[in-house]
Formats: C-alpha cells, sequence, structure tokens
C-alpha cells in the first residue's frame, strides 16, 4: 500500500503552479534538451573511462579483478552516501545549484587521476589514489544527475515522469556510448594521461552550458521526513537495484570478458548504450501510459535474456546482440520503478525521493561490482554475466506485487462504484 502522505502530489496549492502542470509532449523534448545537454557532456567522463579503466588496473598496474571491481565499484559506493544529501541540497537551494556543484566536484576526481599516475611503480599507493579519485567522481555524478532529474519534473510536472527520468538517462548513457570509443582511443594513443585531462576538463567546460541556464525554484514548503520518503522509496528501489546487477556486470566487466575472446573492448558497451537510449528516446513515455509495474515486469526479463546471451553466446555477433537486448530491458526499469516511487512523495520532496530511490541503484554498483570482480577470480567472467541474470528475474516478483496492488486498487474502486 502507498504511504499516507501520498495525496500530498496533488495538493491544491500545486494545481495551479506551473511546477505541477504537465507539459504537451511536442514540446516536451525541447524544454528537457538543455539539461540534457548538460548530462550528456558532463558523463562524457564516466563513459570515456569505462571501457579502459579496467585495462589500467588490471594490465597497467598488473591487479587482480577483485581490484578491479572495486575501482569501478567505488564511484557508486561513494554515491550512496552523497546521493541523499544530493536530494536536500537540490530541494533546498536549487537544481542549477546542484548540478553546478556536481560539476566542480568532478573535476577535482579528475586530479586524483593526475596524481596516481606519479606512482604507477607504487601500484598500491597509485590504485588508492585512482579510488579517492573515483570516489570524488561519485559524488559529483550524484548532484549532477539528482540536480538534472529534480529539474525536469520541475519544468514537465510529475504526470510526465517516466518522461523525464528516460529521456535525461538517454542523455547520460549517450554519453556513455560516445564515450567508450573516445576512451578507447584517447588510451591508445595518450594512455591513462588523456583519460586523466578529460576527466579534469569536461566538467569545467560544461559550466558554461549550464550558467546561463534559468534557475527551477527552490521548494519552501515543509519537507517531509527522511523516514517517510524512505518508505515510500525502498520497494522500487530494491527492484531498481536487482536489475542494476546486470548494469555493473556490463561497465566493468565486459570489456575484460570480450578481450579475453578475442574480440574487441569497447562494442559491448557501446551496443548496451546504444539500444538503452534508443528505446529511452522511442519508448520512455510506455510507463506513465501503461504504467510503471506492467512495464517493469516484461523489461528485467529482456534484461535476463540479454545477459544470459552474453555468456552463452559462441561468437561476436550473438554476443553482441545479448549486449543489445540487456540495454533494451535495463533500459524502461529504472524510469518505470520510479513512476512507482514518485508518485508515493509530495511535490517538496522529490528531489529527496529521486536521492534516495537512486542510493539502491548505488548499493548495487557499489557492492555488488567488487562481488561480482571477486566471483570472477572464483569461478571466471562466465560467471558474472549468468549471476546478474538470475538478479535481474529476481525483480520481476516486485514488478508483479505493483501490479496486483494495481489490480485490487481499480476492483476497489470499480466495487464502490457500483455501491
Amino acid at each position: 500500500m502507498r504511504p499516507k502522505f501520498t495525496a500530498m502530489n496533488t495538493n491544491d496549492s500545486d494545481k495551479n503552479s506551473w511546477l505541477s502542470r504537465t507539459i504537451r509532449p511536442d514540446h516536451s523534448l525541447a524544454a528537457l534538451l538543455p539539461i540534457m545537454a548538460t548530462v550528456f557532456i558532463a558523463f562524457l567522463v564516466i563513459g570515456i573511462a569505462m571501457p579502459v579503466l579496467p585495462l589500467h588496473v588490471h594490465h597497467g598496474l598488473e591487479l587482480s579483478t577483485f581490484v578491479v571491481g572495486l575501482v569501478a565499484g567505488s564511484q557508486f559506493a561513494a554515491a550512496i552516501a552523497s546521493r541523499l544529501w544530493a536530494g536536500r541540497y537540490a530541494d533546498a537551494s536549487g537544481a542549477k545549484h546542484a548540478v553546478i556543484a556536481g560539476l566542480i566536484i568532478a573535476a577535482a576526481g579528475g586530479l586524483l587521476y593526475f596524481l596516481s599516475l606519479r606512482f604507477v611503480a607504487m601500484p598500491a599507493i597509485s590504485v588508492t589514489i585512482l579510488l579517492l579519485g573515483r570516489a570524488l567522481l561519485g559524488v559529483g555524478e550524484s548532484f549532477i544527475i539528482t540536480g538534472a532529474q529534480s529539474w525536469g519534473l520541475a519544468m514537465l510536472g510529475v504526470d510526465n515522469t517516466s518522461k523525464v527520468l528516460a529521456w535525461i538517462g538517454s542523455a547520460m548513457f549517450g554519453a556513455f556510448a560516445a564515450g567508450a570509443p573516445i576512451g578507447t582511443a584517447l588510451y591508445a594513443r595518450y594512455d591513462f594521461p588523456g583519460i586523466a585531462l578529460a576527466t579534469t576538463l569536461l566538467p569545467l567546460a560544461t559550466l558554461v552550458v549550464v550558467v546561463p541556464l534559468r534557475r527551477a525554484p527552490s521548494t519552501v514548503r515543509a519537507r517531509t521526513g527522511l523516514l517517510k520518503v524512505m518508505a515510500a522509496v525502498w520497494v522500487p528501489g530494491v527492484g531498481s537495484a536487482l536489475s542494476s546487477i546486470g548494469f555493473g556486470a556490463v561497465i566493468a566487466f565486459s570489456a575484460l570478458l570480450f578481450v579475453g575472446r578475442g574480440w574487441p573492448a569497447w562494442p559491448a558497451f557501446s551496443m548496451f548504450a546504444l539500444a538503452f537510449i534508443l528505446t529511452r528516446l522511442f519508448l520512455g513515455h510506455l510507463a506513465d501510459r501503461f504504467g510503471g509495474a506492467k512495464i517493469a515486469l516484461i523489461c528485467v526479463i529482456v534484461e535476463a535474456a540479454g545477459l544470459g546471451l552474453m555468456e552463452l553466446a559462441p561468437g561476436l555477433a550473438l554476443a553482441l546482440s545479448g549486449a543489445a537486448l540487456t540495454g533494451l530491458g535495463y533500459s524502461l526499469v529504472y524510469p518505470a520503478l520510479g513512476v512507482e516511487a514518485v508518485h508515493r512523495v509530495p511535490a517538496q520532496s522529490r528531489g529527496l525521493a529521486m536521492g534516495a530511490y537512486t542510493a539502491f541503484l548505488d548499493v548495487a554498483l557499489g557492492f555488488g561490482t567488487p562481488v561480482l570482480g571477486l566471483l570472477a577470480s572464483v569461478a571466471g567472467l562466465g560467471a558474472v554475466f549468468l549471476v546478474s541474470a538470475v538478479a535481474a528475474l529476481c525483480a520481476a516478483p516486485i514488478a508483479a506485487s505493483f501490479l496486483r496492488a494495481s489490480a485490487r486498487r481499480v476492483t476497489g474502486t470499480s466495487l464502490a462504484a457500483c455501491g
């Protein structure tokens, strides 16, 4: 059952506010484009590092696959600690200020990348500094994406929740897809210093896009308590976390899996991200239209099939098809379950709600990815993708529970109308 304060989403004080007004679909994308551009440029930083960071740690520093998972997951672990802070900051100070703060923090993470290069002869010290840089990037990413999501919800209204989350997420994963070949080329020509330079400069360049944009007003009404918000979002959050373990497998280990089989490193994630982006751009409205639970249930099954195919495929073409299926399935799970989360909180706490909901994804990536690295060292890289497929399937009962709850509400409403 939804918490009792759900009805606050439609307070009379909101009905005439532009914050709660639904924007017509033909204007929605245009309204979001500046925010999407900001997210795209900022997240190129993460996309550039994704295919090469495992290679730098495993081959360059000669450290284990467990350390690869630890380095890849440390960004998300740091985001866990900062996600609620970012949500509170976006609610109180404004989404634009949250995005600007995140960009500055991310640039500082790039400087630590540079510092780690001074200690490559001492891998333990180098990777420790690299972990700190990844942690700063996690905090910066938390502020950027939470601020951008809150900004979009303020502009388009809660009735377009799935669309906002899907389109802003498309910009993020578009940056991941574009960043993969760019990062591979930078690494091949300039080694890790090229990655460090891009990580420092891109967030600073993004400020040129953000500063001229009109800010969304901060929320000044009474806040909802953290425990109430967590009670509202934890079930959809767990479902999102289970499906996100497969995402962690793709970003941390698909390059190593493909290289180990004699295939190029970068196409796996690019295919995943391309399918992800196209699905969100063209089908991102489905959860708003048909309900988040129904779309989430279908998508976690598709994601699980894709992860299994990546492991079992005998050739590159089928493995890339598996990556595409994984991207297609995973693409709508987060916005679909996000619809269930956002509709359970009042307007003045949507930034906090997005931070809390996304924190479950961070838990999956921050803790799940190192565990997958440990699994890879014991059972091989293939086991990582099979276990991730099982985890995605475990999200299906959660989505089904929302479907049953929705059916009971519809039945109760019909019976009340007949009475």
